[in-house]
């Protein structure tokens, strides 16, 4: 009989639990609808709403001008309830300070991104940055009180409403970008009302007693470092995960992008699905971590969880993605599928550094955060620019590849640095999982020089992933708890 994990591994998995039931939800309704998705639509009209996305994505990261991220760290509710106000004030801020920008920019800007059929629907990126900052704002609020089953409430609304908006234009007749657009802003608003409806429920009384104009000017001063760096560093990392979009549709088309976006959607699932779930605990464990000191704990046992979750089906996915491209999303997508086969290692270091990159939040090294998004930036602009001065978009994914294994290399080590944990025993963690998939890598290349039919390629991938999770669920504790909920062990509960 499994002994049970401790007390605080414990509560950090029932958390992460409580947030994946949605996003499971709504990830798998959105996985179920891409295969009609990309049969509907094609990779233009996909093209036209990544570029949106990535303009959204930039700006809307920063609409709070970064307090949101602050919420999380003072002792008093009444602190960080003015830190909310003060969030949701900047958010409204700047999207209505985004119009008069829009109408000014807007020619150029496009021109620029060589994007002319975004035009009629730029107007929309104002009301998009207020959902995403004030969504921002409350979703942090949602993680300081621990309510993370209002979190999977307004995911799993958001998904039925987008999705549901998104197939029903296409059958409709209007399989266009700004279908695609419409129903994204439309599952925004969708989840920002569910969570904030829910959170003044239950938590309005606090709002009511301490939000005051004194508190929030207060705030802005006390937490001054998140507007002056971290919005900076922010910016730079969102420019950064941009910048292949941006870069594509400026050298290419919007048709690259369209594949370039699926590509990223299907690697990003892995995130999605439970990454950005144990991201959002870890951020508030850590900060509680920190001050108890037990970080180093923590951190080394949620890097095991990552690893253990994301290499297996990164190195499928890095042997088998045109294939499974083809099989799911149709020939028109085959493209998107070698994009995956390139960017599947990158991935899973992004995957693993991602969720513990909050690290150097909790620990007050924005200077950190600056100087590496600044690399960041940087390598992805000359990559993706290289391959877009060839001619080629594979040598510009490629190049981006390369650049990003050694930045986030980079960043997974100081993260470790930073919470004292060992490189070589994080390094063991990693080898030991590469040799788990060593056997399974051996009958895949095997079946491609033979030539054997993709689809019983596809079927048997499938069948020895699902082999590899029954086993570590089998085999690890913590990770059967992730992945299946609370079970028993004997007559002695395994989560307390």
């Amino acid at each position: 009989m499994s002994s049970p994990e401790p007390p605080r591994l414990s509560s950090f998995v029932s958390d992460v639990l409580k947030l994946v039931g949605g996003t499971a939800f709504a990830q798998a309704l959105a996985v179920s609808a891409s295969p009609i998705l990309t049969r509907l639509y094609d990779p233009e009209a996909f093209g036209v709403a990544a570029l949106f996305t990535a303009i959204i994505g930039v700006i809307g990261g920063v609409a709070c001008l970064r307090y949101h991220m602050a919420i999380m760290l003072p002792k008093r509710d009444k602190e960080a309830a003015n830190l909310l106000g003060l969030s949701l004030f900047l958010a409204a801020f700047m999207s209505i300070l985004l119009i008069p920008i829009i109408w000014v920019c807007q020619e150029p800007m496009l021109r620029l991104l060589n994007a002319p059929d975004l035009a009629p629907f730029i107007w929309l990126a104002s009301p998009a940055v207020f959902l995403s900052g004030a969504f921002l704002a409350l979703n942090y609020w949602n993680s300081r009180t621990k309510r993370y089953s209002r979190l999977s409430i307004a995911r799993i609304n958001a998904s039925i409403c987008s999705t549901g908006t998104q197939i029903g234009a296409g059958i409709a007749g209007y399989p266009t970008g700004g279908s695609i657009i419409g129903a994204g802003i439309i599952g925004s608003a969708v989840s920002t009302v569910v969570l904030g409806g829910q959170i003044w429920r239950d938590d309005n009384k606090i709002f009511r007693d301490g939000i005051r104009f004194d508190g929030m000017r207060d705030g802005l001063g006390r937490y001054r470092k998140f507007p002056l760096i971290d919005t900076i560093s922010t910016l730079l990392n969102a420019v950064s995960w941009q910048i292949p979009v941006f870069l594509l549709s400026a050298f290419f088309s919007a048709s690259v992008v369209g594949l370039y976006a699926l590509c990223t959607r299907v690697l990003q699932l892995p995130m999605s699905f439970i990454g950005s779930s144990i991201s959002q605990v870890f951020f508030q464990r850590a900060a509680e971590a920190k001050a108890e000191g037990t970080l180093p704990s923590l951190v080394e046992n949620v890097f095991k969880v990552l690893v253990v979750l994301g290499l297996f089906p990164m190195l499928m996915l890095t042997l088998m993605g045109q294939n499974l491209f083809v099989i799911i999303f149709g020939i028109a997508w085959s493209e998107a599928g070698v994009y995956a086969q390139i960017l599947g290692l990158w991935t899973f270091l992004w995957f693993i550094s991602s969720p513990l990159s909050t690290i150097y939040i909790v620990l007050e090294k924005q200077e950190f955060g600056l100087k590496y998004n600044l690399a960041n930036i940087v390598t992805r602009f000359i990559s993706i620019g290289i391959g877009g001065w060839l001619g080629d978009p594979r040598i510009s994914i490629f190049l981006f590849a390369i650049s990003g294994l050694f930045v986030y290399s980079y960043l997974l080590q100081a993260i470790l640095r930073f919470s004292g944990v060992s490189i070589t025993r994080a390094m063991r963690i990693v080898f030991s999982n590469i040799k788990i998939f060593i056997p399974t890598g051996v009958i895949i290349v095997t079946l491609k020089e033979l030539s054997i039919d993709p689809l019983i390629q596809v079927i048997v991938s499938a069948m020895l992933t699902a082999i590899y999770y029954i086993f570590i669920i089998k085999t690890d504790p913590l990770i059967r708890t992730i992945l299946i909920g609370p079970i028993t062990c004997g007559s002695r509960p395994f989560m307390r």
